[in-house]
């Protein structure tokens, strides 16, 4: 039975009343105490007793955009061939995506690696005398700002095993699992996802300094308490998975919130979590960090302002590249006679236009 929201509240006073008069008396464990509100806000958060934080009954926002993601390869001997692959945004139920042109040096094929599903352009070309490979594709691109549906008890994902397991920069257990050692995590995994959520974003710190950050590298952001995208959401995909939570890696590119046209300097990612019950719910928590107001709203929801590329980690591509698996797929990668090429010697540049939105939002 749902309780009014009036009625939470005044619980949830009452629960934070006793446990003022139990530490001054003792009478009452604070952890578990503690715990205990936990467990009740959640639930006016989780199961609609009001307006819900998460999710809310008018459907979402929509960004319509033109997303041109090219490249060009330098420093190749002339006449040599170089592997490219390049990673394509998939569509699906947070994004529809089409292409609109490809500017390509060559014939190219697309492919679907078996792992996570993500589709990979790969092509065979040759440099020219001055020794450069250039590349381009633009995209429209429907973006949906995403909502989590935590009234949804539908289907589960059938690959969930594959989400539960560790990956080379994010373990499960081990040095990370030191964040909790004071802390007990509710039995709901919906409500443990949040504590993991909280301690993730009161743990880290945005920020790009020195070396280390951008690996996604769950102990090293554990040990170092800073990071960008990548760490953050390492940390929380390695908490979760050892608390058994489903959870997964999405890496793309940001749009500014103001619509126009302009280049886009790097990339951005984002985690989703898999909870008993219910469907994948994503989390933004650098974002989160970034913009404190926004917090409660990067707990289940995405904006708009934002494109999905690829899923996973270690990835093995298609065909299959002669190099180590990759630590996620957001930029090309790219091999000459068997070797990866060094990142530094691909001039990237990315860039969006937005267009008029067909459905009025």
């Amino acid at each position: 039975m749902k309780l009014a929201p009036h009625r939470l509240i005044m619980l949830v006073v009452g629960l934070l009343w006793a446990i003022g008069i139990g530490r001054a008396t003792g009478l009452v464990p604070t952890a578990h105490a503690e715990a205990r509100v936990a467990r009740i806000w959640a639930k006016a958060l989780f199961h609609r007793a009001g307006p819900s934080a998460l999710a809310k009954d008018e459907a979402g926002k929509v960004r319509k955009f033109l997303f041109t993601y090219s490249a060009t390869v330098t420093g190749v001997p002339p006449g040599e061939t170089a592997h490219i692959w390049l990673p394509v945004p998939p569509s699906g139920q947070d994004q529809e995506v089409r292409i609109i042109s490809k500017t390509l040096p060559g014939e190219s094929r697309m492919g679907r690696e078996s792992k996570y599903g993500n589709e990979i352009l790969y092509l065979e070309a040759k440099a020219g005398p001055d020794g450069k490979i250039p590349v381009g594709v633009t995209y429209e691109v429907k973006r949906h700002e995403v909502k989590a549906d935590l009234d949804n008890h539908g289907k589960e994902d059938g690959n969930l095993e594959s989400f539960l397991q560790a990956d080379a920069k994010v373990p499960v257990g081990g040095k990370t699992l030191e964040l909790l050692k004071d802390k007990s995590l509710p039995a709901d995994q919906l409500e443990a996802a949040r504590t993991l959520y909280d301690v993730v974003n009161q743990h880290m710190r945005y920020s790009k300094e020195g070396t280390g950050w951008g690996e996604g590298d769950a102990v090293w952001a554990c040990a170092s308490g800073y990071g960008n995208c990548s760490d953050f959401h390492s940390l929380f995909i390695s908490l979760a998975r050892a608390d058994k939570i489903p959870s997964k890696f999405e890496i793309g590119f940001p749009l500014p919130p103001k619509r126009g046209a302009g280049d886009i300097a790097g990339y951005h990612c984002w985690a989703k979590f898999h909870p008993a019950g219910h469907g994948w719910i994503p989390v933004d928590i650098s974002e989160a960090n970034k913009n404190p107001k926004l917090r409660e709203y990067y707990f289940g929801n995405l904006t708009e302002d934002r494109v999905a590329f690829s899923t996973g980690r270690d990835l093995t591509l298609v065909p299959p590249q002669a190099g180590k698996p990759l630590n996620f797929f957001v930029f090309p990668y790219v091999e000459l006679n068997g070797r990866a090429y060094p990142q530094e010697k691909i001039q990237r540049k990315f860039s969006y236009k937005d267009l008029p939105a067909n459905d009025g939002k």
